[in-house]
């Protein structure tokens, strides 16, 4: 069974979170801490990891950084904050998806089932490489090179960029990014922009005027040959 941590710091969610996660076959532990949680995740290591933000001590944040300073296991943040600049930041620290609370279980468990297919496939990933433009796409080992130097890329801007690498050219909305990429036929289109907004810090000479990646006023976005 795909084991969960949950670490939230209010009883009433982490035990609500945790029997909903096992009625639906999940092997669930959790912590109240970001301290604890990272005790638990280094002595037994689960499958994917919720994250509140607003935790005692170490905030959501840091814990984010540290869980991913020590693995690639999935992350989803669970919090009440639907700011779009804490979107930002939890996903700069390292999250893989947000899910904001109240939270609908049958949602969380299909954001975490296309977590799961997501990691497996990016470990599958096929031999072929693409070049667009000054950009190398080695989907293999997961590399991505601009003008012969790799870029630092998280998962899921490495499946971004080869999807639209593999429409370059063609306008990609954000309904389809979520489902090709995100694999989500629901949610919240800012997962698309925040990853095209880091996307462009890492491929883009200058990000504020892009030139690779670029902006279809009301259809979506476009990687240029």
């Amino acid at each position: 069974m795909v084991a969960v941590l949950v670490i939230e710091d209010d009883d009433r969610i982490r035990l609500s979170l945790t029997l909903a996660l096992e009625d639906e076959g999940y092997t669930v532990s959790s912590a109240a801490t970001a301290e604890e949680g990272l005790v638990r995740q280094r002595r037994e290591p689960a499958d994917t990891v919720l994250v509140d933000l607003m935790l005692p001590g170490i905030d959501g944040f840091e814990c984010i950084r540290e869980l991913r300073r020590a693995d690639d296991v999935p992350i989803v943040v669970v919090s009440a904050r639907d700011d779009t600049h804490d979107i930002v930041a939890a996903l700069e620290a390292g999250a893989d998806d947000y899910v904001v609370k109240p939270i609908a279980v049958k949602e969380l468990t299909a954001r975490l089932r296309a977590l799961r297919r997501r990691a497996r496939a990016a470990t599958a990933a096929g031999p072929r490489t693409s070049v667009v433009g000054e950009l190398e796409i080695r989907p293999q080992a997961g590399e991505v090179l601009l003008r012969g130097n790799q870029l630092a890329l998280t998962r899921t801007e490495f499946r971004l960029l080869c999807e639209l690498a593999e429409h370059a050219g063609q306008v990609l909305s954000r309904q389809q990014l979520l489902e090709r990429v995100w694999e989500y036929d629901f949610g919240d289109e800012r997962l698309v922009d925040v990853h095209i907004g880091r996307l462009r810090q890492k491929v883009e000479d200058d990000p504020g005027a892009p030139a690779r990646l670029v902006t279809v006023r009301g259809l979506g976005y476009k990687l240029q040959r």
